[in-house]
């Protein structure tokens, strides 16, 4: 089942494009947040790029990513504190480029595939935190984010981190 959510997010996130626009990029504003326990004011050590990250990590590993909320029109998962981030090294599109939602990469959706994780907020029992994402930790699209936590892996190697600390990058 877990395998099944997991490719459809990833195909989801690989057959959205981008509509031409000659207005500037809005990006979704977040009032408040309730996610303290999760979130870190120190950045944590050692982030790994999403990219390095898909090559070297293997299921149940302790790793540290850093990436940008991203990937599709809409990178965040309805229903729990979930997202998709993309490797920072990967460009995302400009609006000057025509792309009103430039968090979807479609100008570099051939770079997407091998450089995005799906990131899933978890309580200290382990299971999915049943929040949105933006109103627990305050974050929206293009958000630069080191998220902590234990990468899982699905039947066709896609990488997921089941994440307990968050760090917002400025």
């Amino acid at each position: 089942m877990k395998a099944i959510f997991y490719t459809i997010l990833l195909a989801a996130v690989f057959l959205v494009g981008c509509e031409a626009s000659s207005t500037p990029v809005e990006q979704s504003s977040v009032v408040g947040t309730t996610g303290g326990q999760y979130l870190v004011d120190a950045e944590p050590a050692n982030a790994t790029p999403v990219g390095d990250a898909r090559k070297d990590s293997s299921d149940g590993d302790k790793i540290t990513l850093v990436g940008h909320i991203g990937g599709s029109t809409d990178p965040f998962v309805e229903g729990v504190a979930a997202f998709t981030i993309v490797d920072p090294k990967v460009p995302y599109c400009a609006p000057e480029e025509g792309c009103k939602t430039p968090w979807d990469y479609c100008c570099t959706q051939n770079d997407v595939k091998e450089n995005i994780a799906t990131v899933k907020i978890v309580d200290e029992a382990g299971k999915p935190v049943t929040e949105d994402a933006r109103k627990l930790l305050g974050v929206k699209e293009l958000s630069l984010v080191v998220v902590e936590g234990t990468a899982k892996r699905d039947d066709q190697g896609n990488l997921s981190l089941l994440a307990n600390k968050v760090y917002l990058k400025k």
